[in-house]
C-alpha cells in the first residue's frame, strides 16, 4: 500500500452565529480535522479499512436510511 500525500490549506474559524453555541466548522476545517485524526490514530487515509472507505460507507448507510424514511418522498418502502 502506497501512502497518499494529502496538501491542506489553514482556515479561519467561522464566526458562532449564536453566543454560547460553538462556531460552525466548514468543510475544510471538517476534513483537515478527519485526516489529523486518522494520520494521528495510524488509520490510513485510502484502502481496506481507510477513512475514505469509512466515510464512504457511512454516507452511503445514511443516504439509504433517508430514501427509506415513510416521509421522505422518493422512499424505498413503497
Amino acid at each position: 500500500m502506497t501512502d497518499t500525500a494529502v496538501e491542506l490549506e489553514t482556515v479561519e474559524p467561522v464566526e458562532s452565529a449564536q453566543p454560547g453555541q460553538p462556531a460552525p466548522v466548514s468543510d475544510e476545517q471538517l476534513v483537515a480535522m478527519l485526516v489529523e485524526r486518522a494520520r494521528s490514530e495510524g488509520l490510513q487515509l485510502t484502502g481496506q479499512g481507510g477513512l475514505l472507505q469509512q466515510l464512504t460507507k457511512r454516507v452511503l448507510e445514511s443516504a439509504l436510511e433517508h430514501r427509506r424514511d415513510p416521509g421522505h418522498p422518493g422512499d424505498l418502502g413503497r
